[in-house]
């Protein structure tokens, strides 16, 4: 038996540990740990309940958007003013959070993913007619190459003229996510950390120049998806077509569904752009969305309070030497059973609804790839999806762009209530996202947010039951111990983020073990 551990992963956000328990080169267990506790929630308590769409988007720079419309969806429930939220404010919303959809993608694909599968050193000595190839070559003859390097050795296909197009396509991808977030910040003020985003809608005020602002910038990034990402994720999905089967999870996934269409006050009731549900993969079975399904589960993780409650009765209470515990995430889990949530888990919850847009998005992949529909439970099955969930919200923002009405209100009026009880689900790019409130004397009593990669790197729950990326983790073939390269394409292909995903935080100057909250 051979010990494989990776700590920390790098070339995602935050602080993860990979632990894994080999047989003959082939992974038997695998634990996934969150190290760094820090977060949100218990800072809430007490403030005014307006703070917590702008204080909980400090829970990650990455996809701050998120967790801004996850809490004002939440507020919008417990204010009871979500049917008043006008059509300006909803769709601002979600041209906002779309934006940061693309930007994300993006910056997963080309800026932290793809050195796994390309070789930045076939850019060395270039002297051809790219600039950015040339600019690279030129960095890589200073020998300082960060952060392209350290890096795993490893098996890397792609032919030469490919790897070089990549190369300049990861830098051309810079350009495109700045745009993205110019794009963001045309309706939200500013990003990271946007303003837009607000119970009741949202503040930012419509015009004619506005919106052309963001339509031109919208049709460089869909010419860039269709043209270069797109084609570059299916290149390199080609010629690591083994991938299509490797890092398989739990075959159940699960989504909350985005991007709202009406004002429907019951969440699971709302018609949006992508569903909700969940699916059995193993029979392409879906189900709708029962909120009241979701838990949390402690008994390996560094907490004392109460396990498998809903999030709405949630306790943040760490204990960092619980024996048998080896993380700071939860593990959350959806009728007591792991889901995989992401662009994975969404594409699939709308194609086995046959969604107009997204089922012939996906099979034009999977005839592209020759594959079948269970080629997505994998690795490249990730990458795949989330590329074509980019294209399918940066197409649908072309549409939700025009239906703006300059002059009409973006906000409702409403009064902070006394007493008050919220939920607001939305997904995150990197998945499902949830935040619950509790008012009590017109402040916050109570705060809990269960975030995607919760979800997905979750440790193992009250019933032994291993999470997503650990259960894809198991069976994988490492050649080389001292350069596991296969674990981090498996790891990475999930897009953890650990700062959403250890949010928690103690008062001010109390020691936690070896932790201390500063």
């Amino acid at each position: 038996m051979g010990r494989i551990v990776i700590d920390p992963v790098t070339r995602i956000e935050g602080h993860l540990k990979v632990e894994v328990i080999t047989e003959r080169g082939v992974v038997k267990e695998a634990r996934c740990s969150g190290l760094l506790f820090r977060g949100i929630e218990l800072i809430l308590r007490g403030r005014d309940p307006r703070d917590a769409s702008r204080i909980t988007q400090r829970i990650c720079g990455v996809c701050p958007t998120a967790h801004a419309v996850a809490s004002a969806l939440a507020l919008d429930d417990a204010f009871g003013i979500a049917e008043q939220v006008p059509h300006n404010g909803r769709v601002m919303r979600n041209l906002i959070l779309g934006s940061n959809f693309v930007q994300s993608h993006l910056l997963h694909f080309y800026h932290l993913a793809a050195l796994d599968y390309v070789d930045v050193a076939a850019a060395a000595g270039y002297s051809g007619p790219d600039e950015r190839l040339r600019q690279v070559a030129e960095f890589i003859s200073r020998g300082q190459l960060a952060p392209f390097f350290p890096r795993y050795d490893g098996d890397y296909r792609l032919p030469k003229a490919a790897n070089r197009a990549a190369v300049s396509h990861y830098v051309e991808a810079l350009d495109r996510r700045r745009e993205a977030q110019e794009m963001l910040s045309i309706f939200g003020g500013k990003m990271p950390h946007q303003m837009g985003t607000f119970p009741g809608g949202a503040l930012e005020v419509v015009t004619v120049d506005k919106i052309a602002a963001f339509r031109w910038r919208l049709q460089r990034l869909r010419d860039f998806v269709d043209n270069v990402y797109i084609p570059d994720v299916l290149a390199v999905a080609g010629a690591y077509a083994d991938y299509l089967d490797v890092g398989r999870g739990p075959a159940r996934y699960l989504s909350y569904g985005a991007w709202d269409q009406d004002t429907e006050p019951d969440l699971t009731r709302r018609g949006r752009s992508l569903p909700g549900g969940t699916l059995d993969g193993t029979r392409m079975a879906y189900e709708p969305l029962d909120p009241s399904k979701i838990t949390e589960q402690v008994r390996h993780s560094w907490y004392n309070s109460g396990t498998d409650l809903p999030p709405s009765l949630g306790k943040t209470e760490p204990e960092p030497d619980k024996a048998g515990a080896y993380s700071f995430l939860k593990a959350p889990r959806y009728a007591g059973e792991v889901h995989e949530v992401g662009p994975l888990a969404r594409m699939l919850v709308a194609y086995a609804q046959d969604h107009p847009e997204v089922k012939p998005l996906v099979d034009g992949a999977l005839s592209e790839l020759r594959a079948g529909p269970d080629a997505l439970f994998s690795v490249m099955g990730r990458h795949a999806a989330r590329a074509l969930e980019c294209k399918a919200v940066a197409d649908a923002m072309a549409g939700w762009v025009l239906e703006l009405k300059p002059g009409e209100p973006v906000c409702a009026q409403f009064d902070v209530p006394e007493m008050g009880s919220g939920m607001g689900l939305t997904e995150a790019p990197r998945g499902s996202l949830g935040h619950w409130i509790e008012i009590e004397d017109g402040v916050i009593a109570n705060y809990q947010a269960v975030v995607p990669t919760t979800w997905n790197c979750s440790p193992r729950d009250d019933r032994g039951q291993p999470g997503a990326c650990e259960q894809a983790l198991a069976g994988a073939t490492v050649r080389d111990p001292e350069s596991p390269l296969e674990l981090m394409r498996i790891v990475r292909s999930f897009d953890p983020c650990l700062a959403c995903a250890i949010h928690l935080i103690t008062p001010k100057g109390h020691e936690i073990g070896r932790f201390r909250a500063i």
